[in-house]
């Protein structure tokens, strides 16, 4: 894409993709790239971005990007670690701070008629996450603000366009930091806004004809937001060589195969629908480790989609639903290996048997924008507005073995809860709830007698991304009925509790 790009160098910082997030509500494109893996054409960004790290610039491991190519060639903001790199090996001093400076923090100082606090004013809230601080500013920094615990919070380079803060613009909790991340990449940068949902539709369009041309592709469509939109990218620029297969791993909401095919009709998509339950409940019989259970029904899911592709002649590509956090998500910041939190079903190529080459037209959006890009082709706001889902399926949400009985009693539940959400206008102020089956029995009267059933939890939260996200206070009457309705209408279930944990430290799933 020939848009005026922004590069943002990642040391690490789990705020990153927060401040990419909010170049793109500015309609800037951007791309996340490590500290140490430059891109070689350079040429082609307008401005650079450095990141946050957990990393001390002070430490033997701290992290040394080659700038060489881009202070004073290109308009760049230092951000915390980012900052803290710039005093500490340009002439000043980063000394660990006397407090902790976490959370919460007002700007006490701006320098006047600065370009880079436009619109911003003294007592603006600020949020710091940092130990060390920046004693002295480096050769030629001039300060530009501070907070009350903070003497050099914002700093800029006399003679260069390099601007410096050692708070964090991206997060929700500074309250202007939009407006400051406007004032350095429109109005000192001069970064043109020209990155709509309509433009990366027009230019993804001609990209995949452009890659394409008169090739068939196979696409596995999971009836959720990200592999729907990118069916419809691929299906306005290659029309009837799309071939989209849906197949049922047994492990769908209650309903949801017929449901989701019956949605397809109306897009004048190509749809083939599989059933492969069986196949799948056989390939998890005896497995409760997660990631036993991810990369079964990760190689069921091929081997049924290679038979389904073997059937369409000629099939040279095989399109993936890919969104920009799985592939960030999948390289280290730091150059060496990163904790894997659960494997990603998408990410990571195909066994060699399959000979298909990938695209993935969505690898550079991130969720929202999927959605609006979505809105911007006239797709159904039901279908933009679904919940997100597990790849594996309510095999996640199963804690243990799986088994039929089990996948039956999980989708009764979680259908009285959606629906529930649904009738109380609850479903469209959630970003993500479902119901987890417990891997316990415990005691419950029903009339005059005993019983000794499952325990199923109940799951809803908010978030913009998935990568933090915070329990949804639901209301007491909504969570008694909903508790109410299971336990009187799902066989197997004596007991319903609701997870109030948030993420950070937990996941939203459980598994």
């Amino acid at each position: 894409m020939q848009h005026n790009k922004v590069l943002i160098l990642d040391f690490g910082s789990q705020y990153t993709q927060l401040i990419a997030r909010r170049v793109r509500e500015l309609n800037i494109y951007c791309e996340i790239h490590p500290f140490n893996k430059i891109p070689k054409e350079i040429e082609g960004y307008k401005a650079v971005i450095l990141s946050g790290s957990p990393f001390s610039v002070r430490g033997e491991n701290a992290l040394h990007p080659d700038l060489t190519k881009i202070r004073s060639e290109k308009p760049m903001l230092a951000v915390c670690y980012g900052a803290q790199y710039l005093a500490h090996f340009s002439g000043g001093e980063v000394a660990p701070s006397n407090t902790r400076e976490y959370g919460r923090a007002n700007l006490s100082f701006i320098k006047p008629n600065e370009t880079f606090f436009n619109n911003i004013h003294e007592g603006s809230q600020v949020w710091m996450s940092h130990s060390d601080t920046i004693k002295h500013l480096p050769t030629n920094g001039v300060l530009l603000a501070s907070t009350h615990d903070v003497q050099n919070a914002a700093f800029k380079i006399e003679g260069e366009e390099t601007y410096a803060i050692q708070f964090h613009p991206e997060v929700y909790h500074s309250t202007d930091g939009k407006q400051l991340l406007e004032n350095f990449l429109v109005h000192i940068a001069k970064v043109e806004q020209d990155w709509t949902p309509q433009s990366f539709v027009e230019e993804t369009v001609e990209e995949l004809q452009n890659k394409l041309g008169n090739d068939k592709v196979v696409l596995g469509l999971s009836g959720g937001v990200d592999s729907s939109v990118a069916a419809m990218l691929l299906h306005k620029a290659i029309g009837k060589n799309l071939y989209c297969i849906f197949v049922n791993n047994g492990l769908l909401r209650k309903n949801e195969f017929p449901d989701v095919l019956d949605q397809y009709k109306g897009m004048g998509l190509n749809v083939k629908g599989v059933d492969a339950s069986a196949r799948f409940l056989d390939a998890l019989a005896g497995l409760s480790d997660p990631e036993e259970k991810r990369k079964a029904i990760g190689r069921v899911f091929i081997e049924v989609f290679d038979d389904e592709a073997h059937l369409i002649e000629d099939v040279k590509w095989l399109a993936q639903g890919t969104i920009y956090p799985d592939v960030i998500e999948s390289v280290s910041a730091t150059g060496g290996p990163s904790a894997t939190i659960k494997s990603h079903h998408n990410v990571g190529g195909l066994p060699d048997f399959m000979k298909l080459k990938v695209v993935e037209p969505l690898k550079t959006l991130f969720k929202d924008e999927v959605r609006r890009v979505g809105a911007s082709m006239n797709m159904e706001a039901v279908l933009l507005g679904r919940h997100p889902f597990p790849g594996p399926g309510l095999a996640i949400r199963i804690l243990g073995d799986i088994t039929a009985e089990k996948v039956r009693i999980l989708q009764e539940v979680d259908a009285v809860f959606i629906n529930g959400l649904k009738e109380w206008n609850l479903y469209d102020k959630v970003w993500q709830a479902g119901a987890i089956l417990l891997p316990v029995n415990s005691v419950g009267v029903m009339g005059d007698e005993r019983t000794y059933e499952k325990c199923v939890a109940l799951r809803a939260v908010e978030s913009t991304d998935g990568m933090t996200a915070d329990w949804v206070n639901l209301p007491y009457k909504f969570l008694q009925k909903t508790s109410n309705d299971i336990i009187n209408k799902v066989k197997g279930v004596n007991r319903v509790v609701y997870d109030i944990s948030s993420k950070p430290p937990a996941t939203i799933e459980w598994e």
